[in-house]
Order: C-alpha cells, then sequence, then structure tokens
C-alpha cells in the first residue's frame, strides 16, 4: 500500500502505516503538478485542506482507496464522485472535540465578562471597573446546534455550570440526558440565552446565521461559531450586533477564509470585518479551536486506528 502524505500531520500516522507494511511517500512540500504524478500509483492519500479533491484530481489515482482526513470537516471532497468510485472516507472529529469544547468555554466566558477588553485597558492604563462588569453563566439557557462531536462534548463542559441545555439536531434523536434537553430550533429561539454551533458546512447550513434566523431570537444571545465560517452571514451578524440582538460573538472561523488566509489582511478590508476587529463584544481566534496539544496527537492516532483496522486485502 502506497500512501501519499499531501498535507502536514502528527508523525504517529506514519510512523505507524509504515509499521504495518505501508510505503508512505511525503508529498507535503510537492507542488500540485508534482502531486498529480504521484497519484497515479497512491493507494490511500492523507490530508487536511491543503487541496480540493474534486472528480478531476482523484480521476489521477485510479488505484485509490481511501482518503483520510486529518479533522473533521469533509467538504474539501467530492464525496459523491468517492461513493461512485467506492473511495473509503476517513475523518477524525473525536481527535478534536474536546480541545473545541474548550475553546468554546473559555470564548463565552471571556465574553460575558469582558475578559479581553479589560486586559488590553490594564496595559494601556485604564483602570475602569463598572464597563466591565460581568454576566455570570449559570442560570442561562445554552442552545447548541449540531449535537455529534464537537455538540456533545461542549455539553459535557457545560456541567459544571447551573445552565439548562437545549441541543437541537436536524439528523439525530435519543441523545437526551439528564443534563441536555433535546430541543427543536424553535424552542432554541424562544428559550437560548447563549447559542454555539457545531455543524458541518453544506447547502443546507450556507448562511444559516442570517438575518432571519437572528430576527426570530426572541431575546439577546452570545453567539458562538467553531464550525465553519460561511455558516455565519457577516453582514447580518453584524446588523444584529449593531440593533443589540446578538450581545457578544465568539468567532474561530470566519466567512473569508480561504486556503492562504493570511493574504486576506494585505488588502482593504471589508467593511463588515473591520466592524468585527474593532469591536470590544466580539472574539476571534484564527480557527484553532480544535488545534491543541494534545488534539495533533489524537487526530492521527485515530485516523491511524481506523485505517488499520480494514482488512484492505479483501477489499481488493
Amino acid at each position: 500500500m502506497e500512501i501519499l502524505f499531501i498535507d502536514t500531520v502528527h508523525p504517529i500516522l506514519m510512523d505507524r502505516l509504515k509499521k504495518s507494511g505501508c510505503v508512505c511517500i511525503d508529498a507535503t512540500k510537492k507542488t500540485i503538478s508534482e502531486i498529480h504524478e504521484a497519484l497515479g500509483t497512491a493507494f490511500g492519500i492523507v490530508i487536511r485542506s491543503r487541496f480540493t479533491l474534486n472528480e478531476e484530481f482523484l480521476r489521477r489515482a485510479p488505484q485509490l482507496k481511501f482518503i483520510a482526513r486529518s479533522g473533521a470537516g469533509l467538504e474539501n471532497i467530492d464525496q459523491e464522485y468517492c461513493k461512485q468510485r467506492n473511495i473509503r472516507l476517513f475523518n477524525s472529529p473525536e481527535g478534536n472535540r474536546n480541545a473545541v469544547a474548550e475553546h468554546a468555554l473559555g470564548m463565552l466566558l471571556s465574553l460575558m465578562n469582558h475578559l479581553h477588553f479589560a486586559d488590553q485597558q490594564v496595559r494601556n492604563g485604564l483602570w475602569q471597573r463598572e464597563i466591565n462588569r460581568g454576566e455570570e453563566l449559570d442560570g442561562k439557557t445554552v442552545g447548541i446546534i449540531g449535537y455529534g462531536n464537537n455538540g456533545s462534548a461542549f455539553a459535557k463542559k457545560l456541567m459544571g455550570f447551573d445552565v439548562k441545555v437545549l441541543a437541537y439536531d436536524k439528523y439525530k434523536t435519543g441523545f437526551g440526558n439528564h443534563f441536555v434537553q433535546e430541543a427543536t430550533l424553535d424552542a432554541i429561539f424562544q428559550n437560548a440565552d447563549v447559542i454555539s454551533l457545531h455543524i458541518p458546512y453544506n447547502k443546507e447550513t450556507h448562511y444559516l446565521i442570517n438575518k432571519k434566523f437572528i430576527t426570530n431570537l426572541k431575546k439577546p444571545i452570545y453567539l458562538l461559531n467553531l464550525s465553519r465560517g460561511k455558516i455565519v452571514k457577516t453582514e447580518d451578524l453584524v446588523a444584529g450586533l449593531m440593533m443589540g440582538q446578538i450581545k457578544g460573538a465568539g468567532l474561530d472561523v470566519l466567512e473569508y477564509e480561504s486556503k492562504s488566509f493570511e493574504a486576506f489582511f494585505e488588502q482593504e478590508l471589508p467593511d463588515d470585518f473591520s466592524y468585527l476587529i474593532k469591536n470590544y463584544n466580539v472574539i476571534l481566534s484564527p480557527h484553532v479551536g480544535g488545534w491543541s496539544v494534545e488534539s495533533y496527537y489524537l487526530l492521527s492516532s485515530i485516523l491511524a486506528d481506523k485505517i488499520l483496522e480494514v482488512d484492505w486485502e479483501s477489499n481488493l
């Protein structure tokens, strides 16, 4: 089995595959044309998000049997074509769910207590207590949209607080327990003080958080997005912040993200993004919610488990 590593992942994955007899090729520094040449003999591909694996790309890999994505999202892979070709897809959302949950909780507590803002003030010689009076999480209702690995992990972190957790998942039922109540989207609109997004990006979730969604909210909320940037329409989020319907936003992902997001800052910034970076009730992080030391190892170790448990000889 020849495995092509297109993206850099924790070395535990390559080490374990090599020990099992696989030939692992480091293509992380190869150009796209060099990768195209190497695809001809690839049995498996390991990726993060460096390239889009569309049909044109995958046709160059006639022997391909699996794609292993370090992380959760599979939106950069043509899943329908893989299904036609019987190419197996592996991902590892279990690997960074704890990191995402802790990041979400940290963002929420910082927003509610103005920690990020107050820190900047003190560093600049300002000692302003009243405007930094915080708001307690206890007694609030938290709405979680998407109750997969990340959503359920966030709910677990909230167990230490006296909060009511409502969870909505369009494709899952039967997950309610003594702490989490299964809910409709309307129930979240009616009751939530906090809404946290833990859903994949697809046609259904594109701009899920828009003017209509925000208008449906019965009281002002804190919004957390640690899923994908284009789930939230930035223009409508800014409008919600300006009119007070969104009390604060914790954004680990942004609508404007691309494969080389650093270049984004070299241009004239969109007005809506400029508003976000200047607003004290917004916390931004560079898509690192699941980017911990521990998750870096786990994402690859879990992929190794999934790949190596398959009897590939019987699948040829």
